[in-house]
């Protein structure tokens, strides 16, 4: 299995997840700030903890920064240092630059100057809020072009104790169901403890039970007017 090298520019909340989270995923976190007592906070969770100044370009060329397989720009404010440091890994041949964005305007930024891959988690969190207080059932969503999304939403109500079979997803409602999320209570040395399992390609006999979790695809419409018909 290869092993992925990842090194995280700005160590805030939203940085610190993300490289505890590639950690989990197995791979070798590089972790970048400037400030000392924010490395030294995560110095144990990573491969490697380092404070530089990454819009300095000899720091960065300290920490053989082009041998990543990628780096992730996560720095808050001011946007000057975020752009200051995309522009010295495009100099220095970075294989690939994943950039945070606070806004439109730096988003087009960052686009003009050949950044593609762009988060803004902000902007993210604050479109899944609205959704879910519109659509209570609604536990995740991932867009995709034309209107189309892959969402997890709570079985409604009225489809509780159907096979799949006959609720005719595709035909009635222009939705595939792609899998189910299952609560299953599973025994702990201590107490009993509920997990969550993904129950693979649902078969005509599936039959979805009260607190399970569809994962659909289709149309966003689609999708929202499949749950107000059956809650």
């Amino acid at each position: 299995m290869q092993l992925f090298k990842f090194a995280v520019i700005g160590i805030g909340h939203f940085g610190k997840s993300i490289a505890l989270n590639l950690m989990k995923k197995g791979a070798e976190v590089m972790a970048i700030d400037n400030n000392y007592e924010k490395i030294e906070n995560i110095s144990d969770e990573v491969s490697y903890a380092v404070t530089l100044n990454a819009t300095d370009r000899k720091a960065l060329l300290s920490q053989d920064i082009a041998s990543f397989d990628a780096v992730i720009i996560s720095i808050g404010n001011p946007l000057e240092q975020r752009l200051l440091c995309a522009a010295l890994l495009l100099d220095l041949g970075i294989k690939r630059i994943v950039c945070r964005a606070m806004g439109r305007n730096e988003r087009f930024i960052l686009q003009k100057m050949g950044i593609t891959d762009i988060i803004s988690p902000e902007q993210e969190v604050g479109i899944l809020v609205a959704r879910r207080l519109i659509n209570p059932s609604l536990v995740s969503s991932l867009d995709l072009p034309d209107d189309y999304s892959v969402m997890e939403i709570v079985a409604p109500k009225h489809i509780c104790g159907l096979p799949y079979a006959k609720i005719n997803f595709r035909d009635k409602y222009k939705l595939s169901l792609i899998t189910i999320k299952r609560d299953f209570s599973e025994d702990n040395t201590v107490k009993k403890e509920n997990t969550q399992h993904v129950l693979g390609v649902p078969d005509t006999k599936t039959v979805i039970l009260s607190r399970d979790t569809l994962v659909l695809f289709g149309k966003n419409k689609d999708i929202e007017k499949f749950v107000e018909i059956n809650n």
